[in-house]
């Protein structure tokens, strides 16, 4: 094979890990801001209850800088204001794989990273005009990056050998959990130190920045690619000349009455709704339950995507090699790493809701939780790919669709049922959580596949690997 340092692919997967390090940093760094953007007293009634954990903290008051505007926004317009992104996203996705197969995913990706970056520079200047504004802001960042994943498994689509796509892909899409991890502690930092407005105008340039050097190297298909090797792409073209289809009109029917999709859509949605719970609303629990203040808020919300980051690039490696040299087939270590990748988040969430106020194992708990997820990156995450190359970013587009809803619904559902943040009610979410991803995992391992599927391919022989 074709020796991966400073080759073309792997050069894409490391600019790609960039743009969607800074896409999360721009998704959550609202989250952070947040707490500082609202009047303290409006959040919540101080109505604490005995079973809520003493205050705790350690360090010394530094003091903080406070010129930051507040508003008066009460639980359910910051539950709006944090769902709004999700109306946007929704909008976007099949729209986007259905350009990113007509257009290419370079332009697209490129623009929705550049067009969320300008929309995150505007924040400050809409919190200022109302909470509408703020709201249309956050919906029109949603638009922007609505298309960079489907986009995305377009370009892997012509880009990605079969037996390297697990590696390629678990180190492009780790740059989302990277992003959380360094821009939740980051955020907090700048809110304390400096003032909340720059969370914004920081993340929102370092992606302008980012762009033009995606715009400059990076491009569509290897045949188009400047600096390629020539055995590179011969490498990479023949690896690929069984899976991809020539028909130019996509066919919907039989991409929608299939089961295979139906499972990742399952799985998806299903994986969402907790990693979307707990990504608006951990800084909220870490908080209010547990009591800590902003600034280990910021580094004990981001541990658990650290973890999920090391999972993902690990399991991505693991998941290939046992493909090529154990002869595992596809559909077994999709199945396989789905599974781990969702019981054990749910087991750990639900423990999560009992151990009271013993922070470190609270912390250990939903830690453990998000990095096991990490595992489905590897598993229905890439699945698209194994069952209909030639339209894979048509099919993320498909079920990121449905896996958008738990954005909308989920932290939504979560505010509401947490309205005195007693300790029993923060249960209920876990609960709710758990058991939509244990659904998720029997339903994508009954039916799931790891071939090209015979609607994906045009008219030729079905080869098996």
């Amino acid at each position: 094979s074709v020796p991966a340092c400073c080759s073309a692919r792997y050069n894409l997967a490391l600019l790609a890990c960039f743009g969607f390090f800074l896409l999360y940093a721009l998704r959550v760094n609202l989250s952070v801001a947040l707490v500082d953007m609202v009047e303290p007293n409006t959040s919540l009634a101080k109505n604490v209850t005995s079973n809520v954990c003493p205050e705790h903290s350690s360090t010394i008051n530094v003091p903080r800088n406070t010129t930051g505007e507040k508003y008066s926004w009460d639980a359910e317009t910051q539950g709006w204001i944090l769902g709004s992104f999700f109306y946007g996203y929704i909008i976007t996705q099949i729209p986007g794989g259905y350009l990113a197969s007509k257009i290419g995913g370079k332009l697209l990706l490129g623009f929705g990273i550049f067009g969320t970056s300008v929309f995150t520079l505007l924040t400050p200047l809409a919190a200022n005009l109302g909470v509408g504004y703020l709201i249309a802001v956050r919906a029109l960042e949603g638009l922007g990056e609505g298309v960079t994943f489907p986009a995305m498994h377009s370009m892997w689509s012509s880009w990605a050998p079969p037996l390297e796509r697990s590696k390629l892909l678990s180190i492009s899409y780790a740059g989302a959990q990277l992003g959380t991890v360094v821009s939740l502690p980051l955020s907090g930092l700048i809110c304390y130190y400096m003032n909340w407005v720059y969370v914004f105008y920081i993340f929102g340039a370092l992606g302008v920045l980012w762009w033009f050097f995606w715009m400059l190297l990076v491009s569509d298909t290897p045949e188009t690619h400047r600096s390629i090797s020539h055995a590179e792409r011969e490498y990479i073209l023949s690896s690929l000349k069984d899976q991809l289809s020539t028909q130019k009109s996509v066919p919907w029917r039989p991409m929608l009455g299939s089961l295979p999709l139906w499972a990742i859509v399952v799985a998806h949605f299903s994986y969402n709704w907790t990693f979307y719970t707990l990504l608006t609303l951990l800084p909220t629990y870490m908080k209010e339950i547990l009591r800590f203040d902003a600034q280990e808020n910021g580094f004990l919300s981001a541990l658990p995507y650290f973890g999920c980051w090391l999972c993902i690039i690990l399991s991505g490696q693991i998941a290939d090699y046992l493909r090529e040299k154990q002869n595992f087939s596809t559909v077994c270590v999709r199945k396989c790493f789905t599974l781990i990748g969702m019981i054990g988040p749910a087991v750990f969430l639900v423990a999560a809701g009992f151990i009271g106020c013993n922070y470190a194992l609270a912390v250990a708990f939903v830690t453990i939780s998000t990095t096991l997820g990490g595992f489905c990156t590897s598993g229905y995450s890439i699945n698209h790919l194994d069952i209909a190359p030639s339209y894979a970013g048509i099919l993320l587009g498909i079920t990121n669709s449905f896996a958008t809803i738990p954005g909308m619904v989920g932290p939504v559902i979560a505010k509401n049922l947490t309205h005195n943040n007693t300790v029993g009610e923060w249960q209920m979410v876990f609960y709710i959580a758990a058991s939509i991803n244990l659904f998720g995992a029997i339903f994508f391992a009954l039916f799931a596949s790891g071939e090209v599927q015979d609607w994906a391919v045009s008219g030729y022989h079905l080869h098996r690997n």
